[in-house]
């Protein structure tokens, strides 16, 4: 990973794909290559926004997404390549904005001084005007956009692909291999449901990480009594990301105040941050932003993240275990110490642990404590359902074994695929 604006030339990685040629690689794909490496270098961690099946809010999940993390303090990128449908600059009241060069880079839109945003949609006449494009002038816009948006230096790009999985979701995995995952949207009901399905089965074959699952318009939330009606019944995304063995993200409510928002061109975790919805994506961005506790630099062996624990570079997985006598606990909320350890799951072997005083926190926040200190995994011995949704809304899986037993024991038992999911 580069942050210092360096040239492949000049970079020091031996490690590195892009110091050489691909076998049957020509020297203009190689060229190419090495500049969409050299942009890319400059992020830190590539989020893909995918959906199923089209009209599940994706582009409205995206946008809300990398709002939220510029909100954060952090940089971010927002590249729409959603070619045949592009509504990431009318969600942002970003229509009619022309895009600038350099001569050598297409400078994006900058939204605020955080955010900045590329689409297609910037490079069409009206918003009327259709795109009639096969498989390959498709993959070169894409690489393009790639290659020679100047996005400098940021924390994260989120890339809004098209519904299903076509020639975009190929294309931009196969030209960032380093992304870090892929955030899926549904809706809840079936037919949506089973469509994500076979995105996630899509990215588990071409080896993209999945982020996590995001069930949106999840009831809907009356604007007079604020109670919530089920007009697509709800659980459907969360039901299916325990099935795949997929983190579930979080359900976002419909909210009328959402397409208020979208229509104005403000996203609605700026225009209403209080409201359900708004407060709804907190938990959603909650292991995205954990993804800066974990190092981001390619083929380092280990780093040390924001709480001192090492971090390798490879399929770090943090479990947590609540302890009693240095035993499992049948109740968390009783417990004494909280067992915590790094696991390079792939490696099945242990990268850190250690052991931390029970926090002295209200019941129902032992899931926010934990994912602030990036804990993906709760080993357990019960858990009733509220306290189960709590964690799913976190980002964390929960698995139950049987109290008494060793916390070492119980990693093993993991890592062989021995405990159950709750």
């Amino acid at each position: 990973m580069v942050d210092d604006g360096k040239t492949c030339e000049a970079c020091d990685s031996t490690t590195c794909p892009l110091t050489s040629r691909e076998p049957k690689e020509s020297p203009q794909d190689f060229l190419e290559r090495q500049a969409v490496g050299r942009r890319m270098c400059r992020i830190k961690h590539k989020i893909l926004v995918l959906s199923g099946k089209g009209g599940v809010g994706k582009s409205t999940v995206a946008v809300n997404l990398a709002v939220s993390l510029a909100l954060a303090g952090k940089r971010v990128g927002l590249l729409d390549i959603d070619i045949h449908g592009p509504s990431v600059p009318r969600l942002l009241g970003l229509e009619g904005r022309p895009i600038e060069g350099t001569g050598e880079a297409l400078l994006p839109v900058r939204y605020t001084d955080h955010l900045k945003v590329m689409s297609i949609g910037f490079l069409l006449q009206s918003g009327e005007d259709a795109v009639i494009w096969r498989g390959p002038m498709k993959f070169a816009v894409i690489k393009q956009f790639l290659k020679d948006v100047e996005w400098g230096d940021l924390d994260y790009l989120v890339v809004d692909s098209p519904p299903g999985t076509g020639d975009e979701p190929l294309s931009i995995a196969q030209l960032i291999p380093e992304a870090d995952g892929a955030v899926v949207v549904t809706t809840p009901q079936q037919v949506a449901v089973a469509d994500v399905r076979r995105c996630i089965g899509f990215c588990r074959q071409i080896k993209l990480r999945v982020i996590g699952v995001v069930e949106n318009m999840s009831g809907l939330v009356c604007p007079k009594c604020g109670t919530t009606v089920e007009v697509f019944k709800s659980g459907g995304g969360r039901r299916m990301a325990r099935e795949t063995g997929a983190p579930f993200l979080g359900s976002i409510p419909i909210d009328p105040q959402i397409v208020e928002a979208s229509d104005a061109g403000t996203p609605y975790v700026e225009k209403f941050a209080g409201s359900e919805a708004a407060e709804a994506f907190q938990h959603v961005i909650a292991p995205i932003l954990a993804l800066s506790l974990k190092d981001a630099t390619s083929g380092a062996a280990a780093t040390t993240s924001e709480e001192g624990a090492p971090k390798s570079a490879t399929d770090v997985v943090r479990i947590a275990i609540p302890l009693i006598a240095d035993k499992l606990t049948e109740h968390f909320g009783q417990c004494e110490q909280l067992f915590i350890v790094d696991v390079a799951s792939h490696e099945k072997k242990t990268v850190y642990k250690e052991m931390a005083a029970a926090p002295d926190i209200q019941p129902g926040l032992m899931a926010q404590w934990l994912r602030k200190r990036g804990v993906e995994v709760f080993i357990v011995g019960d858990i009733g359902r509220r306290a189960l949704t709590l964690f799913e809304e976190q980002g964390i899986s929960v698995h139950l074994a049987e109290t008494g037993q060793a916390p070492d024991d119980l990693i093993a038992r993991y890592l062989e695929g021995e405990l159950d999911w709750a």
